[in-house]
C-alpha cells in the first residue's frame, strides 16, 4: 500500500488561524466516535495523523492538513478535519460554539470541494446524521456519504443497515448522493476515496 506525505498545519476555529485557501479541500464530519480520525490516518497511510481516541469529543477546532497527492496524482490538497456532533460529553456552550465554527467554515470555506459525512454502518438512521445531511443540501454544499466500520457487520447485515438509511434520505431526497463503504481496518474504500478526491481535484482551477 503505497502512503500519501501528510503534514498538520495548524488548528483554529476561525479564518485567521485556517490556512490560505489556495488549494482544493475536503472535510470530513460525522458524529462523535463515527471512527472519523481512524478514517483519515488509513485514507492518508499515517498512523497518528490524526487523534484516535476511545473519548467522544476531542477534536475541538477545525484541524488542517496539507496531503500530497492522490493515488495517481501529485497536486497537493487540504484536509480538514472537523469536531464530531451528537452525543460528545460537553457543556452547551462549547457545542453550541462548535456548531457556529462548523457552518461558519462549511458556508464560507471558499476552497471547499466536498463534504465527506461519515456515517456508523452498524447503526441505525440516527437523527443528527439526517439533520447535518438536510442542512448541507439547504445550503447547496457539496456532500457524499461514507460509511465506517464495515468491518464491524457481517456482510448482510451491512447491506440491510445501508438499506435502511438509504430509505431514509429517501423521504426528502429526489436522487442520493453518492455513497462509499470503508474501513479503517481492513483500508476497505481508501481506493475509492482517493479516486474520488482525484477526480475532483482534477477539475480544481478549471
Amino acid at each position: 500500500m503505497e502512503n500519501l506525505k501528510a503534514t498538520h498545519l495548524g488548528s483554529g476555529r476561525e479564518h485567521k488561524h485556517w490556512p490560505k485557501p489556495g488549494l482544493p479541500e475536503y472535510a470530513f464530519i460525522g458524529r462523535s466516535n463515527v471512527g472519523k480520525s481512524s478514517l483519515i490516518n488509513m485514507l492518508v497511510g499515517i498512523n497518528k495523523l490524526a487523534r484516535v481516541s476511545s473519548t467522544p469529543g476531542k477534536t475541538r477546532n477545525v484541524e488542517h492538513f496539507r496531503v500530497e497527492g492522490t493515488l495517481k496524482r501529485d497536486a497537493p490538497w487540504f484536509l480538514a478535519d472537523l469536531p464530531g456532533y451528537g452525543f460528545a460529553k460537553v457543556s452547551l456552550a462549547e457545542r453550541a460554539t462548535w456548531q457556529l465554527m462548523i457552518h461558519t467554515y462549511l458556508k464560507e470555506r471558499e476552497n471547499l470541494q466536498c463534504v465527506m459525512v461519515l456515517v456508523d454502518s452498524r447503526l441505525d438512521p440516527q437523527r443528527s446524521d439526517i439533520d447535518m445531511i438536510a442542512w448541507l443540501g439547504e445550503h447547496e454544499i457539496p456532500f457524499v456519504i461514507v460509511f465506517t466500520k464495515s468491518d464491524k457487520l457481517k456482510q448482510p447485515s451491512l447491506v440491510s443497515n445501508i438499506a435502511k438509511f438509504k430509505r431514509e434520505l429517501k423521504k426528502t431526497w429526489n436522487a442520493l448522493p453518492q455513497l462509499f463503504i470503508s474501513s479503517a481496518e481492513t483500508y476497505r474504500g481508501r481506493d475509492e476515496l482517493l479516486a474520488f478526491i482525484d477526480e475532483v481535484n482534477a477539475d480544481w482551477g478549471n
